[in-house]
């Protein structure tokens, strides 16, 4: 058998994570023609049968799953490696992953979390759907929903309310179409609520999310947003209380090998305080006064 290159079974690995080689080309910047190309050519270095080819994707054959298990102890190894040798030179990192507003939130409030005497340096960095938690480390995760599999520990958060905005100059109108974030991108319970609940409204959709809260203010109709983000936007209403149905716990997870690195420890015990220092904004708690009396037309 001919030695088997490295970077072809860190190929191998992204095709057996995301099922196909249009997953794989999208992580690694590779063609997928090229990546399967290559896939077939480490079949034959290795003399075995990786992957049973479908029009549904790839799915790993028996041989594949042993590789797989293989090549993950090494990128464990190698990670392992490459975290000791920069612990030798830099500070440590402690990332924050979540969606774009949890995110958002860290980013305005970075004082709270690091302080210019700390011996780490802090990440904020969006969480990609359906992300394997098993193997991070380093990162504090910001999730909707508890984590049912992973070496991770979790810790409840606040509870965080979404509810309709639109902008303050269209306060009273009764027929205002709807803005939403295109079904391409969507991935959680509220991204999808517009669309679930008024698709035949939808006049203005965007796939950058950031882009979702100026559209509204911006005119373009009604849309759904985090409390904690559109009560604090000068120029937006928000239509009544917040959707019951969407609201959700915010969970803090960190891989439970980190949980006792100091780094790590004290930023955790610091994102904790600071989202219960904002809690009401997060539940959407307002005053009846902060609320658009809208007309009942409005409210379809």
């Amino acid at each position: 058998m001919s030695e088997v290159d490295w970077s072809d079974l860190q190929l191998f690995f992204h095709v057996a994570a995301e099922g196909g080689l249009a997953g794989a080309a999208s992580m690694t910047g590779i063609s997928a023609p090229t990546i399967g190309r290559r896939m077939l050519a480490l079949e034959r270095a290795m003399g075995r049968t990786l992957f049973v080819r479908s029009q549904q994707g790839y799915r790993l054959a028996p041989d594949g799953v042993v590789l797989f298990e293989h090549v993950q102890t090494i990128r464990r190894t190698t990670a392992d490696i490459t975290r000791w040798h920069g612990d030798a030179f830099a500070l440590p990192i402690v990332s924050v992953a979540g969606d774009i507003w949890l995110t958002g939130f860290v980013a305005d409030n970075t004082g709270a979390l690091r302080g210019a005497e700390d011996s780490f340096r802090l990440c904020c960095k969006r969480l990609p759907p359906g992300d394997d938690l098993t193997y991070r480390h380093g990162m504090i995760f910001l999730l909707h929903a508890a984590p049912k599999t992973g070496n991770v520990a979790v810790r409840k958060s606040v509870d965080v309310a979404y509810a309709v905005y639109r902008a303050a100059g269209r306060a009273f109108e009764g027929d205002l179409p709807w803005v939403s974030i295109g079904t391409e991108v969507a991935v959680s319970e509220p991204e999808k609520w517009v669309f679930r609940h008024h698709e035949n409204q939808i006049h203005t959709w965007t796939n950058a999310p950031d882009i979702l809260a100026r559209l509204i203010a911006g005119g373009a109709g009604r849309g759904v947003l985090p409390t904690f983000v559109g009560d604090t936007i000068p120029g937006l209403v928000r239509e009544g209380e917040p959707i019951e149905a969407l609201t959700h716990p915010l969970w803090l997870a960190v891989n439970d090998d980190d949980r006792h690195r100091p780094e790590m420890r004290l930023a955790l015990n610091r994102l904790a305080a600071l989202f219960k220092s904002h809690e009401d904004r997060f539940a959407g708690r307002l005053p009846p006064e902060r609320i658009a009396p809208l007309r009942a037309a409005g409210r379809s």
